[in-house]
């Protein structure tokens, strides 16, 4: 016999089976829903908090920011240093170059008083074809300091007084006079022959560089003979002239001589040809050449 109790429990739980099929259905219908518009996300992925910002995207952030104050800084430390840096890349003039050098005593002075008065120097000035100039004191004292020529090896004792150069127009010809000093030699008393090479090279090349492209160029070639020793503590005179020029090349013949006194005849020390050439970032080099 069954009991109103029993009989109320059995009426119940159908509508209880129904009412949970329908929440199941419907749980799977918004499954079914988010995955047809979010491929991939399940039921378990919506119930999830959002994510964090992961370490390497925090690691990124935070180097972004430590870059931008770190060049803010920077920035800030370097601006009085720009002018100095401008001034750098500064080249003087001809005529301001031979107002640059200040002979650094009597000694200095009464060589450097000795090539101005000669008359060799006054034959070049009388010629207007011929441009005078300093040719190492065009480059900025930064710079000039870590040059070979024109701070390495000038100064007493070495190429003492910095040499005094004349450049006909067009890059035809140059002359310059220069003091070898006695803390140049490679035999007791002799000027190393390194030396006149370095000398040769240089003064040749700048004969040779306004008549190329960008008004510079590198060393192709350079060949030389050494006819006599040159005596330490004493003038000599380079002169060199532009043989041919095709395109970017140029042939120049020069040599090393003594600075002859007034009716007597130079001494020829060594001779030289070089072929120079201007190389195609010329323009660059043209910008940071003092020398040409």
């Amino acid at each position: 016999m069954t009991t109103p109790l029993v009989l109320s429990k059995r009426l119940l739980r159908p509508a209880l089976t129904v009412q949970t099929h329908m929440m199941q259905s419907s749980g799977r219908c918004r499954q079914v829903c988010i995955r047809r518009f979010h491929p991939g996300v399940g039921a378990d992925s919506v119930t999830q908090p959002m994510r964090t910002p992961s370490r390497f995207r925090r690691a990124i952030a935070f180097s972004a920011f430590g870059l931008l104050f770190a060049g803010l800084g920077f920035t800030a430390a370097a601006s009085p240093l720009v002018p100095g840096l401008l001034d750098v890349t500064r080249h003087r003039s001809d005529e301001d170059s031979l107002r640059a050098y200040v002979p650094e005593d009597d000694g200095a002075k009464a060589i450097d008083d000795f090539i101005n008065g000669h008359p060799l120097a006054a034959e070049m000035r009388q010629n207007p074809e011929m441009t005078e100039s300093r040719p190492h004191m065009r480059l900025p004292d930064a710079l000039r300091r870590h040059n070979l020529t024109g701070g390495t090896l000038l100064g007493p004792g070495r190429i003492t007084v910095p040499p005094i150069c004349w450049t006909e127009k067009g890059g035809k010809s140059l002359v310059s006079i220069s003091h070898l000093g006695t803390d140049v030699c490679g035999h007791p008393g002799i000027v190393h022959g390194g030396l006149l090479a370095t000398m040769l090279d240089e003064g040749l090349a700048r004969c040779c560089f306004a008549a190329l492209p960008h008004k510079v160029g590198v060393t192709a070639k350079l060949e030389i003979n050494y006819r006599k020793p040159v005596h330490a503590g004493t003038y000599v005179v380079l002169r060199a002239r532009t043989i041919r020029v095709e395109g970017r090349k140029a042939w120049v013949e020069g040599q090393l001589e003594t600075l002859a006194t007034e009716g007597e005849e130079p001494v020829v020390l060594a001779q030289a040809s070089a072929l120079f050439i201007s190389p195609r970032f010329a323009s660059i080099m043209a910008k940071l050449n003092a020398t040409s």
